[in-house]
């Protein structure tokens, strides 16, 4: 039977649903991921729990962030498996579906006045519901872009759902930055529902997206060969017998970046409402500026890893971010909004971006495509899990336990996470699974 050979049209019809696909995908996980944060640590704790405690509700509002991370890897894990056993197009629909209609649902609940314990119980179910949805949503995308890819344009292309995510960070700042701009009263008093509801609209353009989005040609391919074998091994116990190294990088990947990512982007936004004073309306514009200078950045980050490769900007990244940690604490330190801009501008702009958009290559080369979705899925977010919750959650109470409220040991948690970065670059695995330098 002759296979359809693509004209040039066709391949660009192609490339355009799954750009769309993966982008909108990656923007609904990071419109969310922004909008809980910052509501996490503004209204949550005023929402969903007793306020006779603040400091206790503060505490028990910003933790539910950080349960979302515990259903991370559970639905990276199974849903990995599921993208290499039935395709990355199925799998990729499902985790949309899960993260799209919970983000909905939150903006729902009623108060902890209106329901009494149901309140916080509903907002932490539907937590980690989504957050099972989420665990596979990077692998997915990332690795459906690479696979739809050109060799010559697999970096570029893998940075895809890198620029998603700052296209998602800038749409819920911006948001919050409207809704904010009399002041933080209109978000406790109902506002925030609004760019939780408004969701619905993302969801329901991904779907649409994602339903008519094509098998990528590497699974396809893969698959025809799995049915002239017998039988197909386990992809979770094919990496554990095989390809233990690349899992490692992975995970070693995963912890450092996140560490270095959500201390950027979560510790930040919580340090200055609690200890400097500083009003969301100042954090949700740092944010809207350093996603408008990540939307420029991500772009020419994957330009670079087809122009050199993705491990050489995965490692400068990690190496700028090391030298920036200190740097980053004092400028935040000064609780000047100015200096605000510039701290997240660089770090979430700059620096993230750059270790962020070589990601979607880099990881998928490390394995084979047979398993590839379950290995980028299970290291990526066990790695996600520890750093992405802990780390900002770690880093808060750290400052909070220190008499003058300290940012010494935040900085020390950079350093490491950038050191991690750079040591785990080095032992890439990907010349085994991969005939180009990406």
């Amino acid at each position: 039977m002759s296979q359809h050979v693509e004209n040039t049209q066709e391949e660009k019809t192609r490339l355009r649903k799954v750009a769309t696909a993966t982008i909108v995908g990656s923007m609904l996980e990071w419109y969310d991921f922004y909008l809980y944060a910052t509501m996490a640590s503004i209204v949550f704790s005023k929402v969903f729990f007793d306020t006779n405690d603040p400091s206790n509700a503060a505490l028990k509002a910003f933790a539910t962030f950080a349960i979302g991370f515990i259903a991370r890897p559970i639905g990276g894990i199974f849903f990995g498996y599921f993208g290499d056993k039935f395709g990355r197009k199925k799998m990729l629909f499902v985790t949309f579906l899960l993260m799209g209609l919970c983000t909905t649902a939150i903006g729902l609940i009623p108060t902890y006045e209106t329901i009494g314990i149901w309140a916080p119980i509903l907002l932490v179910s539907f937590r980690i519901i989504q957050g099972l949805g989420a665990g596979a949503e990077f692998a997915g995308a990332a690795i459906t872009s690479y696979e739809h890819a050109s060799e010559a344009k697999r970096g570029s292309q893998g940075a895809w759902p890198a620029l998603g995510l700052n296209l998602g960070l800038l749409l819920s700042s911006l948001t919050i930055f409207l809704l904010t701009l009399n002041g933080d009263e209109f978000l406790v008093n109902g506002g925030w529902r609004i760019p939780f509801i408004l969701s619905f609209v993302l969801v329901i353009i991904g779907l649409w997206v994602r339903k008519s989005l094509p098998e990528t040609p590497d699974f396809a391919h893969a698959q025809d060969e799995v049915k002239q074998q017998a039988t197909a091994e386990n992809p979770f116990k094919s990496i554990l017998r095989t390809n233990m190294k690349g899992l490692l990088v992975v995970f070693i990947i995963a912890i450092g970046y996140n560490a270095l990512s959500y201390i950027f982007k979560t510790f930040s936004l919580a340090y200055l409402t609690q200890f400097k004073d500083v009003s969301a309306h100042v954090t949700s514009l740092s944010v809207t500026i350093a996603s408008l200078v990540a939307i420029v950045t991500v772009p020419f980050f994957g330009w670079l890893c087809d122009k050199w490769n993705s491990k050489t900007v995965l490692i400068i990244g990690g190496i700028l971010s090391i030298l920036f940690a200190y740097p980053f604490m004092m400028l935040l330190e000064t609780g000047n909004s100015t200096m605000v801009y510039i701290a997240l501008a660089i770090g979430t702009g700059v620096l993230a971006p750059m270790m962020f958009a070589p990601q979607g290559s880099f990881l998928s080369r490390q394995f084979a495509v047979e398993n590839r979705s379950t290995g980028v899925s299970s290291g990526r977010e066990i790695g996600t899990a520890i750093a992405g919750g802990l780390a900002p959650l770690g880093a808060l109470a750290m400052v909070a336990a220190s008499p003058t409220h300290s940012t010494s040991s935040v900085s020390i948690i950079l350093l490491i996470a950038g050191i991690m970065v750079v040591v785990a670059a080095f032992y890439d695995q990907g010349r085994k699974f991969s005939k180009h330098k990406n």
